[in-house]
């Protein structure tokens, strides 16, 4: 395989990844505030619960540090390397102005990730999780 071409592959495998942990930061919370609902235990595990409020943690932080996520940079250097169109800006900024065709400024996606970040401090209150170590 040709150097450009590996590039463009690990490019899009940190894109996936990407994808994957938006996911999981968004189906997460929908997932605990449904299984809050409807008593699914696994909702309450505290390895599962902690992971997704880290996660969301890290994106809050960086966010009002102005600081663009590491997985999106290291997306455009791979691209940049293979020679392919890169963009500016954040992950998320540039696939809602890619699919929605509207540009926001940043304090709208910092204010965003502040509430949605509160929302899931909000459900380990309201969905506690189980204390570690028990079943």
């Amino acid at each position: 395989m040709e150097a450009s071409r590996f590039y463009l592959f690990a490019a899009d495998a940190i894109l996936c990844t990407h994808v994957l942990f938006v996911a999981f930061v968004i189906l997460g919370l929908a997932l605990i505030l449904l299984g809050g609902l409807r008593a699914w235990s696994w909702v309450r595990n505290p390895w599962f619960r902690l992971l997704h409020l880290t996660a969301i943690g890290v994106v809050v932080v960086q966010s009002w540090l102005s600081v663009i996520c590491p997985l999106t940079i290291w997306e455009m250097a791979l691209r940049e390397r293979a020679g392919d169109e890169v963009y500016s800006g954040s992950f998320i900024s540039h696939w809602l102005e890619s699919i929605l065709y509207y540009r926001l400024p940043d304090w709208v996606f910092v204010v965003c990730y502040t509430a949605f970040g509160a929302l899931v401090v909000t459900s380990w209150f309201w969905v506690r999780p189980r204390p570690f170590g028990r079943r």
